[in-house]
This record gives structure tokens, C-alpha cells and sequence, in this order.
């Protein structure tokens, strides 16, 4: 999309910050120098490593993280961070990202078109995916690794359509699923994709060779009742299938058990807002062994954590307002953990991924 595309894009849906450049006009709104309430946590160790699997989810952690965990609150920059440009140590408008065992970062570099990856360590990135025009990607937002094909598996927002993208010099893509307006995706192990549908306000999960799929969570109209959804964002699936969807107008975390008929509200629900028992356009959401939740808290500029059955959560990084600094976040989206516990964060507004190390 054009400039002037984004502008009547963004009248027209109002609170997409995933897919709509002009992220700062909402977040203009908030003053910097509103800080955000939060508690204060006493700093405990990781209890446990989980061996490697392949049954550990998509973006969460190998590690059991305590509940009380506390993590570095000055970032580390572990891609771009040079303004919004294309060159190759730079990103626009970022959206989703995965993180590989060895600390490789991939992430969906929406208005360049393009999945870049950094390197561990890299001061420039490299286009994995697209980068050649937007009839290859159009606008990328999210990103996952199938490693049974060592692949990239792209969501496609603009083409309307799941790519499978080959991770070693691939050139082109192979749409896997068409006609949907794809935000989020994950995987389970049994390589069952689940795809957000953001027009359609629901989950669905592909199993390898369906090309319809299965509703997994809302489905039933847009709404803000336990068996609905409006616009949701990202996705998450656990080891028992429990499906978490964050639901970017009812600003709030849902659970949706396998099978269920409704959701459960795990984050948020009491309306946008910026105090500890509220989300303002949630994005990026994991869940631990515990069942503690992981969100990207996008118009507060924070990341909370919610322990399982709380009424209210805790913020773990940022909350000191929309800004550069490196303890500072601007409307974050994408949320992933390394295999020891390390936090990512896709900067969104300030164009860069940040790492919080663990204590």
C-alpha cells in the first residue's frame, strides 16, 4: 500500500496496528511521559531446562521460567535499530518474528515487503524471503520456521495467502493456503498450522493438506461475547492444544481450550486502558507451563505478564511511555523467548527487535 492507500486504510479500521503504517497516529494520543503503574517483583532464578524437542511450542521458552523471573530492563538491539529505511541494518513497520535455537532472528518486515534474518551477533540482516517487489510479499506480518522442510512459513496479509518459502536460497514461494486476510500463525507439533483471520474474526487450523480448516476460536461474528472474537491479532498454541489469541478490540487474551465452544479471558477484558488489570490493542502473546501469559501490550508500550486465573498482571518491560531509549518500547508487537529465557521484543514504531536478557 501507497501512503495515501494507508491513510484511507486506516480511517476505515481504526485499530489494526499490525497492518496500518501510520502506527504513531494512535500513538501520538499517549503522552510520552504517562508511566504506567507496575509492581515491583523480587528477582528468582529459572527453576528448570527443558531438553530439547520438538514438542516445546513455537516462541516459548525451553526454560521453566518462576513466576517471579525478572528480565534486564535495558534492551539490547538484536536487529535494525537505524531509523526505517530498507537497507540491509534496517527495518519498516517490523510485525512478527521467530527465534531459531542458535539465537537467529527472522522477522516480517512488513512495508519492505520482506522476511529478514540476523544473525546472532550480525550488524546487518539479510532478506530470506521477498525484498524484490510486492508481488512476491505484500506486506508480510508474521513468520514461522518449519524445520520437517527447513522452510519459512509466511503470513502474506496483502496477497491474502499462507507462503511456504524454502529458508536456503529460495527465490519464490509456494502459496499453502489462499483467500484469507492471515495475521498470526503458529504451529503445533504435528505441523497443524494455525492462521489468525483477521476479516473473519477467528483461529483456524490447517492440518498438512487441508485447505479449508477448522475453527479453533471465535468464528461466530465479531463481538466481545466468551464465543467471539474482534480483529484478533496473534496467536499462540500450547502443548495441550489450548489455543491463546490476543483480541485486539475487546483488548483483551483469550484461552480457547481443544474442543471448546468459548473462550476464556486469561489478560485484560475491562475495557482499553493502562492499569494493571487492563490491555490497550494487545499483539504478540505466549504462554508458559504454568499457563502465565506473555503479552505485547501495544498501546500501553509495555509487556505484562499475567499469571494463571489473575485478575490483574504485572509489567515485566517497558511501561515508561512510547519512546527510543533502550528501556523504552513503541507500540510492540511481535513476543518471542529464546531457549534460555531471553525475551524478544519487535519494536515496532521505533523499527528494530530488542533482547532482554533474563536475570
Amino acid at each position: 500500500m501507497d501512503k495515501k492507500n494507508n491513510e484511507q486504510w486506516a480511517c476505515k479500521y481504526k485499530k489494526v496496528k499490525a497492518v496500518v503504517v501510520q502506527l504513531d497516529e494512535l500513538i501520538s494520543r499517549i503522552t510520552t511521559d504517562h508511566k504506567i503503574p507496575q509492581t515491583v517483583e523480587g528477582s528468582l532464578p529459572i527453576i528448570s531446562i527443558t531438553p530439547h524437542d520438538d514438542a516445546v511450542p513455537l516462541r516459548a521458552s525451553f526454560v521453566d521460567i518462576h513466576p517471579n523471573a525478572k528480565w534486564a530492563q535495558n534492551g539490547i538491539t538484536v536487529a535494525a535499530g537505524n531509523g526505517n529505511g530498507n537497507e540491509t541494518n534496517q527495518l519498516c513497520y517490523p510485525c512478527g518474528l521467530y527465534v531459531d535455537d542458535d539465537q537467529t532472528v527472522y522477522v516480517a518486515d512488513l512495508n519492505n515487503h520482506r522476511i529478514m534474518e540476523w544473525k546472532y551477533g550480525a550488524t546487518n540482516g539479510k532478506a530470506a524471503a521477498g525484498g524484490n517487489g510486492a508481488h512476491q510479499l505484500n506486506q508480510p506480518i508474521d513468520v514461522i520456521i518449519d524445520k520437517e522442510n527447513d522452510s519459512l512459513i509466511i503470513s502474506d496479509y496483502e496477497n491474502k495467502r499462507i507462503v511456504r518459502w524454502p529458508r536456503r536460497n529460495g527465490t519464490r514461494g509456494e502459496t499453502i493456503i489462499s483467500n484469507i486476510y492471515c495475521t498470526g500463525l503458529t504451529m503445533d507439533e504435528n505441523r497443524s498450522l494455525y492462521v489468525v483471520d483477521y476479516e473473519q474474526h477467528e483461529v483456524r487450523r490447517y492440518k498438512i493438506g487441508d485447505t479449508e480448516g477448522t475453527v479453533v476460536a471465535g468464528g461466530n461474528g465479531k463481538g466481545n461475547r466468551l464465543n467471539q472474537l474482534s480483529r484478533p491479532s496473534c496467536v499462540f498454541v500450547d502443548r495441550n492444544h489450548s489455543v491463546y489469541v490476543s483480541d485486539l478490540d475487546n483488548h483483551r487474551v483469550m484461552k480457547w481450550e481443544k474442543d471448546a465452544k468459548q473462550g476464556i479471558v486469561v489478560a485484560g477484558g475491562q475495557g482499553k486502558g493502562n492499569s494493571l488489570t487492563q490491555l490497550y490493542d494487545p499483539q504478540g502473546v505466549v504462554a508458559d507451563r504454568l499457563d502465565t501469559v506473555y503479552v505485547a501490550d501495544g498501546a500501553n508500550h509495555r509487556i505484562m505478564r499475567w499469571p494463571k486465573r489473575a485478575t490483574q498482571g504485572s509489567v515485566i518491560i517497558g511501561g515508561n511511555g512510547g519512546g527510543a531509549q533502550s528501556n523504552q518500547l513503541n507500540c510492540p508487537i511481535g513476543l518471542s523467548f529464546d531457549r534460555h529465557g531471553n525475551l524478544y521484543v519487535v519494536d515496532n514504531n521505533n523499527h528494530r527487535v530488542q533482547k532482554f536478557n533474563i536475570k
